[in-house]
């Protein structure tokens, strides 16, 4: 499979598709005012925006497996970027409240369907360049982000609130393009069901790492625009103190992808970017007006490493590509939702008249939950090295 296709050109194509994957959400937050008067959202409601999709990209991710087993990874990709550029291009007919819920549910069925298969197919056509490729892919999630929030003002004045919603359509389209000569390539392709077992109790860990540490991504993904613009900021200029926050997140990315390799034991790497996360919330609770930099770039640093990393050690339990799939599907599927609760929680707290503090307070007694969690994250080399059926059977 992909045989003609080098992990160089690989990895381009996987960072491209990975560019696709945020922008849906990311390009809402600095139009936090606009959609207010435009579209007639109170906070909730604008919350949803962020919380539909993310829940939808859990339930398509814990269908990942049926669609591997069914059509294949590479097909069910393209299916996934086909859907995403319908979704964005359906933004620019309407901006209506049951437009916007409806292309942010149909957005995240796709974004969850490429994130699910996207790792079985990486580890299954790449084997040696795996954990490179797969950080390679989730850095171009977070860029795509970081370009969403930097050109959402900017468009909405050169063009419209529809166009401005809708142009994350050219860049789907772009990846889809480029994925197209892939399905030739993969024609024959095994999609034969491969039964997997996995240990329920580290499966649960690592779901609640996953959702806990993805809720802080959705949560300020969302809400640091606003909190900006409630504090007199521009439109224009939350949307680049995000982009900004995204960019240092892309940055975090490369440099675990990088430096990867230097630790087979993942919790050194986990814990020090947990610790920079938490420093970053609470100077959003005790100094959110002063330290506006200093916060972004401890959240930037901590959110950008932290969910390559989780990804990473997601993958390094899964020992075939089947249960990669399969382990990614549980861990995204149960994670999302658990991630999806953190923007509509803020939003309802917002609409109360209440300070956001509260849901930053949340997030960082979720941090210190990670912490404890990473601290469980044993090097898994020994159980890749054991025989199959004690291997299997987990802890």
């Amino acid at each position: 499979m992909l045989k003609r296709t080098s992990p160089l050109l690989f990895a381009v194509i996987a960072f491209i598709v990975g560019l696709n994957l945020r922008p849906i959400l990311a390009s809402v937050g600095p139009l936090f005012s606009v959609l207010q008067r435009e579209a007639g959202l109170n906070a909730t409601q604008f919350s949803l925006l962020t919380t539909l999709p993310v829940a939808m990209m859990g339930l398509a991710a814990l269908c990942g497996p049926w669609l591997l087993a069914r059509i294949g990874a590479v097909r069910g990709i393209m299916l996934g970027l086909f859907i995403l550029l319908v979704a964005c291009s359906l933004r620019g007919f309407s901006t209506s409240l049951t437009g916007l819920m409806g292309t942010a549910l149909l957005g995240g069925a796709s974004i969850g369907t490429i994130q699910a298969l996207m790792p079985a197919l990486i580890k299954k056509a790449y084997t040696q360049t795996a954990s490179t490729i797969m950080s390679l892919f989730s850095t171009g999630i977070m860029a795509g982000a970081a370009v969403a929030a930097a050109s959402a003002e900017p468009l909405f004045s050169w063009l419209s609130l529809k166009h401005a919603l809708a142009m994350a359509g050219v860049l789907a389209l772009l990846a889809l393009m480029l994925w197209l000569p892939l399905v030739k390539q993969s024609e024959g392709e095994q999609t034969a069901h491969e039964s997997v077992t996995l240990s329920s109790s580290r499966t649960g860990l690592l779901l609640l790492f996953f959702g806990v540490g993805t809720g802080a991504y959705t949560l300020v993904l969302a809400w640091l625009p606003p909190l900006y613009i409630q504090a007199g900021w521009s439109a224009r200029s939350s949307g680049y103190m995000l982009a900004w926050l995204t960019l240092t997140e892309v940055a975090a990315g490369f440099a675990v992808s990088a430096l990867i390799g230097k630790f087979p034991d993942r919790r050194v790497p986990l814990i020090t970017v947990l610790l920079l996360l938490l420093a970053g919330l609470l100077c959003l609770v005790f100094a959110s007006g002063t330290t506006p930099v200093l916060s972004t770039l401890l959240l930037g640093i901590g959110i950008g490493a932290l969910f390559p990393l989780s990804l990473i050690v997601t993958f390094d339990h899964a020992r075939t590509p089947a249960q990669a799939g399969k382990l990614l599907s549980k861990v995204q599927g149960g994670g999302y939702m658990i991630a999806a609760l953190m923007p509509l929680i803020a939003g309802i707290v917002s609409d109360s008249a209440v300070s956001l503090t509260s849901a930053w307070l949340v997030m960082s007694a979720g941090v210190v939950l990670l912490i404890a969690i990473a601290l469980k994250f044993k090097p898994v080399v020994s159980e890749q090295t054991r025989p199959s059926s004690e291997a299997g059977a987990g802890e």
